[in-house]
């Protein structure tokens, strides 16, 4: 009887046993370990085992330095491999020098890599917990797995045995554990829980399975995150502005910029009537300045300033950076997962895998631009997934130097970016007629941009304006992937061949929101003087668009329909490849994969 042989993920091990002539009551144990130097296979692979990865502080909870969606993150393995580099909380993972994002994700035995949305592998994710251990395979793949080009990660998820066993965890990040940032003596506000179970072992079913070898195995995992961010400031209209009072975008000492046709001096801070616009005699466009840089209420946009009752009021009287919302940073995540494994009899083995990944965030600022602006005009869109993984794989043992293996799998992916409000009609709220589209596609506020003056939203600099309002682009994407593939075994002599095909078919439906909500800019060149050409003139500024903005003054704008796409791929695979034992020091591995 041999003891202590452990096979990991994708291994092919050699074991030399030795005999000796002993006497009648000599009794010869024999330990088989795992040697460090492979001999049998000319890959280069690690296996990292789950242990190690609970042991070792690579894991994080939440924050920049975990995945997307909070939960510790298989990727962070990458860590421990040698030539390989791995940029927390994203897709970016690097092997041996290859291009970014260009690795393949296994999860019992079947393709489960994010093509959807590369950025976001942790979507498909299997949980650390439940996984028994990964074999990264960075170079001299076998034919077997020789479509991969950045790194192979082949994850085999945990079984139960003929006991039962469980366990419970809670990982905690709480800024009391943390120490204050030195000289000012603060702490920000950390609140995030990974709390799980797991637990398994052998199905009994009274007068149908008596439990020995079948087995299951369940693990269930959840991220909560709760707490108010309150640190981001960002610019919205003074309350002089809010008025149509752009008196305090004048300097002091303002500078002529130039001399209009009616030789009037032009000074730089100057807002002018779009209403006024005519010809002069040489044919020069101009208009006339607003009094006291003021625009009358009777001359200001009722959509504009119906637009305008949703802003939030400054917070102080500073041009710029003058409100410091707070808002939700939240995010729930939730993992479950379960696995089957029958022993049919003693040559035949079936299993089944099931794991499905549930996200929502509707603010983050990690990842949803979220500013603090309140529905419906705020520009953050939340991040929705659900994920499901199915898995089926069986093992048959023709003779005893052959094994025949079938699986099948699918993974169904939707993705949703969805604003906070759903069904906005301008028509009714804003009188914005025919600007934007409702329906069955639902409805979403306007994106309005270009309110700065100068500098990104939703900061500005200069003399402010505001922050761009309402979602960008919205989609709700589906991935689908059907799996399939099989392969034979078979060692004779001192060659151990291996035949096999594969079958991907990768379907990618999107529904198509994006502009339907109608996208309008401003700019500063609507209340500007026409002849000039231009809203800065020598290094002074002319208009303000904000003001352009009260007086309903788009400079462009568009509006798209509900559109519709489905586009897939189907790639076959096929392999054949031998590992011929030539000598003892001496192992060649060739095949090749179509």
């Amino acid at each position: 009887m041999r003891q202590g042989i452990v096979i990991q993920v994708a291994q092919t091990l050699r074991l030399d046993v030795g005999l000796e002539v002993g006497a009648i009551s000599d009794s010869v144990t024999v330990t088989g370990e795992t040697t460090m130097l492979k001999t049998e296979s000319g890959e280069l692979s690690h296996v990292v085992p789950v242990q190690r990865l609970q042991e070792l502080p690579i894991l994080a909870i939440g924050g920049a330095a975990s995945s997307s969606q909070g939960l510790r993150f298989y990727l962070a393995q990458t860590q421990l491999i040698p030539g390989t580099s791995y940029s927390n909380g994203v897709n970016s993972v690097r092997v041996n020098g290859a291009p970014n994002g260009t690795f393949r994700t296994q999860i019992e035995g079947m393709d489960a890599t994010n093509a959807l949305i590369p950025f976001s592998a942790a979507s498909l994710q299997p949980r650390i917990d439940a996984v028994e251990e990964t074999n990264i395979q960075t170079s001299n793949y076998a034919a077997e797995f020789g479509q991969v080009g950045g790194g192979l990660f082949n994850i085999t998820m945990r079984s139960g045995t003929n006991s039962y066993h469980g366990g419970v965890y809670d990982y905690i990040a709480n800024e009391a554990f943390n120490a204050a940032t030195p000289f000012v003596n603060t702490n920000p506000r950390i609140r995030r829980n990974n709390y799980g179970f797991s637990f398994g072992g052998p199905v009994i079913i009274p007068k149908i399975f008596n439990g020995k070898d079948k087995f299951f195995f369940y693990n269930r995992e959840q991220y909560r995150e709760f707490f108010q961010v309150n640190n981001a400031p960002i610019t919205v209209p003074t309350a002089a502005y809010r008025s149509g009072n752009f008196a305090s975008i004048i300097p002091a000492n303002a500078r002529t910029l130039s001399t209009d046709p009616l030789g009037r001096p032009v000074l730089e801070g100057i807002i002018f009537d779009p209403a006024t616009t005519r010809a002069a005699a040489n044919g020069q466009i101009f208009r006339d300045a607003f009094v006291g840089n003021i625009i009358p209420v009777a001359r200001q946009d009722k959509v504009a300033l119906a637009i305008q009752n949703l802003i939030s009021a400054a917070g102080t009287s500073a041009l710029i950076n003058n409100l410091t919302p707070s808002f939700p940073n939240d995010r729930v995540t939730t993992n479950e997962s379960v696995k089957i494994d029958y022993q049919l009899s003693s040559k035949a083995k079936i299993s089944g895998y099931f794991g499905t990944n549930a996200t929502g965030s509707q603010y983050s600022q990690q990842l949803n631009g979220s500013e603090g602006l309140p529905a419906p005009i705020t520009a953050t869109r939340g991040t929705f997934t659900q994920s499901y993984t199915w898995r089926v794989n069986t093992d048959y043992t023709l003779a005893p130097t052959m094994l025949l293996h079938m699986g099948a799998g699918f993974v169904f992916y939707p993705f949703n970016d969805n604003a906070p409000t759903l069904d906005y009609d301008s028509t009714k709220s804003l009188g914005l007629v025919g600007a934007t589209v409702v329906g069955a596609a639902g409805g979403r506020f306007p994106q309005i941009t270009g309110l700065c003056q100068t500098g990104a939203s939703p900061a500005c600099t200069g003399f402010g304006g505001m922050a761009s309002m309402g979602p960008g682009a919205q989609a709700r994407s589906f991935l689908t992937t059907p799996t399939g593939n099989i392969s034979l075994s078979w060692v004779k002599d001192n060659h151990t061949y291996k035949f096999g095909a594969e079958v991907r078919v990768q379907g990618f439906q999107g529904k198509y929101f994006t502009g339907t909500n109608g996208q309008y800019n401003f700019s500063s060149g609507q209340t500007a003087q026409p002849y000039l050409g231009a809203s800065a003139v020598g290094g002074g500024n002319l208009g303000f668009p904000y003001a352009s903005f009260l007086l309903g003054m788009v400079n462009n704008g568009l509006i798209n329909s509900f559109s519709t796409a489905r586009t897939g791929k189907t790639q076959w695979g096929f392999f054949a490849q031998d590992n011929w034992k030539i000598t003892r020091k001496l192992t060649l591995d060739y095949g090749p994969k179509i």
